[in-house]
């Protein structure tokens, strides 16, 4: 074959290599690019802190008078034929109720604080000192149940809960007195604020994703086994805090589905609906936060996690206690 007529093919053959390589080198870059972005970044050791779940036994089982039959005064009677403990109104005393119970595990960085930018009904920008907790929720199977054994009586064993969803709700609340000495608590609901997360995200985790309350709830967390450690990422967005706030905690709730309940029997009467004046708490975590409240100049530097020195009264713990599981 003719040199000249050999040189143009070689030259097509190489550029389609070439051409070839490329395609296949764009589309391993951006599966790379994909697995990076969904996989849990490696923070430096201290950034991050780690809340195990907890699930006890004493969370399993609860002691109640079934007040809605012990309220009928005609069924306390004295039966001819059999023992009285077997009558309908002593069985309803101290009536023992069971459920399984999981806990899933939350991590999270530091409480800190950002400028954003956020739109106004009126049309227009509005900038505010956003306060907002990054975390991560895994589920990594803890749980307990109630098992019956042959004599009568029940043990409690190790469960695993599959496909949890994770309802998250985040309260901040301030632990300050004032002068007099009274309590002066305000709270303040986690809120949903689209452009504050996104600045969020780009300064927290950039690459990753960052969901807010109501996009959690719509996953389901799957069991996670050995070293695996995703979960899920999401922000707990707070505005208009008061900046004179010092002793301060955040309460989270939807970590677990353990719950007690107290029923009042002497405002019941026979009549009354079923679990009339019924108050249930739910298993919240509590994470104490302190710093030098301050109007002119707030600065995220100076939040500590954990409970101020001399401050545990405010609190309700003990000293050096950061965070405890409490029912409210």
């Amino acid at each position: 074959m003719r040199r000249d007529l050999y040189r143009p093919l070689v030259n097509v053959c190489t550029r389609a290599l070439c051409l070839f390589a490329l395609v296949i080198g764009l589309q391993t870059n951006s599966n790379t690019q994909a697995q990076e972005a969904t996989s849990a970044p490696n923070f430096a050791p201290g950034v991050l802190t780690t809340i195990a779940p907890e699930v006890k036994r004493a969370d399993l089982i609860q002691v109640h008078d079934m007040i809605e039959i012990r309220a009928d005064a005609k069924l306390d009677r004295t039966p001819n034929s059999d023992t009285k403990s077997r009558t309908l109104f002593e069985m309803a005393k101290d009536v023992r109720f069971r459920h399984d119970v999981w806990s899933l595990e939350l991590s999270f960085k530091q409480l800190r604080m950002l400028h954003v930018d956020i739109p106004q009904p009126t049309g227009k920008m509005q900038r505010k000192l956003i306060w907002y907790l990054v975390y991560r929720v895994r589920n990594t199977g803890a749980g307990l149940a109630p098992e019956p054994q042959d004599d009568g009586t029940y043990t409690s064993v190790e469960k695993s809960t599959d496909n949890i969803r994770f309802i998250p709700q985040f309260v901040l609340t301030s632990q300050d007195f004032d002068q007099a000495g009274e309590r002066v608590r305000k709270s303040y609901l986690d809120r949903v604020i689209p452009a504050a997360v996104q600045a969020i995200q780009r300064r927290e985790l950039p690459g990753g994703e960052l969901l807010n309350s109501v996009q959690m709830s719509e996953h389901l967390l799957t069991i996670e086994d050995g070293r695996t450690e995703k979960g899920l990422w999401g922000v707990a967005t707070w505005e208009d805090v008061d900046p004179q706030i010092d002793f301060f905690s955040v309460y989270v709730g939807g970590l677990n589905n353990a719950y007690l309940w107290h029923d009042s029997p002497e405002n019941f009467k026979l009549g009354d609906p079923p679990g009339k004046g019924r108050k249930f708490q739910r298993k919240l975590l509590q994470l104490n936060f302190w710093r030098p409240g301050d109007t002119l100049s707030e600065n995220e530097r100076e939040i500590r996690y954990g409970v101020a020195p001399g401050a545990a009264e405010n609190y309700g713990t003990g000293e050096g206690v950061a965070y405890r599981w409490v029912y409210r």
